[in-house]
């Protein structure tokens, strides 16, 4: 699979913590995990990852479906079918080292957004802006998360996790098509994604025990501190 026994396990920790974190915030499981995978495996970006987190959505959204904003899920997913084939087109543009890059540059660039308070209000202009930069970064980087996570922040809890997995759902589906028609989805690849999803629904399930006990007021700091960490280094290392 491309990979020596090392890198999957720290692929596979890096998946399983990821999902931990988005079964109980809505999402953090590929911000977590890329720029990891970037360091030891990048020629498995975006394709392998955007793969493992179909599952992980699609599990997400079934368990809180009855909180699903779908004016929300709608709007955005009209924004990412345009944003996933400029992704597409960026993935196929540049190098592996080049993509590493983009990936550390957009992992920062999430958190710091991320930082952002002031609510904005779910409108279907903002939904459909929202949707379009999520479809750039989750295709091109299978870092798709944070401008949703941006959009419904100041929502409650079950309706930011089973909207985000929603539109994550739809989103994931286009971003391998657009992204097998550019020819960037291999067949080790799709293997790698299959080994890797036991971490996800053993991550999932932990998720289900703890998010009640997940402090967000020490979760939230101490995640992005990580990312914007693994990120950086993960941009020095596509430059050098």
């Amino acid at each position: 699979m491309h990979l020596s026994g090392g890198e999957f396990a720290v692929a596979f920790v890096a998946l399983l913590l990821g999902a931990v974190i988005q079964g109980s915030i809505g999402f953090g499981v590929n911000l977590v995990a890329v720029p990891i995978v970037a360091l030891v495996a990048p020629e498995a970006l975006p394709a392998t990852l955007i793969l493992v987190a179909f599952p992980l959505a699609v599990a997400m959204a079934f368990r809180e479906r009855d909180a699903v904003h779908i004016s929300g899920v709608v709007w955005t997913s009209i924004g990412r079918l345009p944003g996933s084939i400029l992704g597409a087109w960026i993935v196929v543009a540049i190098s592996a080292n080049s993509l590493s890059v983009v990936i550390g540059a957009s992992v920062v660039a999430a958190a710091a957004l991320s930082l952002i308070t002031r609510p904005i209000p779910v409108t279907p202009a903002t939904a459909t802006v929202a949707g379009f930069a999520g479809g750039v970064t989750g295709t091109a980087a299978a870092i798709g998360g944070p401008p949703m996570a941006l959009l419904y922040q100041h929502h409650e809890g079950p309706t930011l996790r089973a909207t985000m997995a929603g539109t994550f759902a739809i989103s994931t589906v286009m971003s391998v098509v657009v992204l097998a028609i550019a020819g960037q989805v291999h067949g080790w690849q799709i293997w790698l994604s299959i080994a890797l999803l036991p971490a996800v629904a053993i991550g999932l399930v932990a998720s289900y025990y703890l998010r009640s006990h997940l402090d967000a007021r020490w979760l939230r700091p101490v995640v992005l501190g990580f990312v914007t960490t693994t990120g950086a280094v993960a941009f020095v290392n596509g430059l050098i």
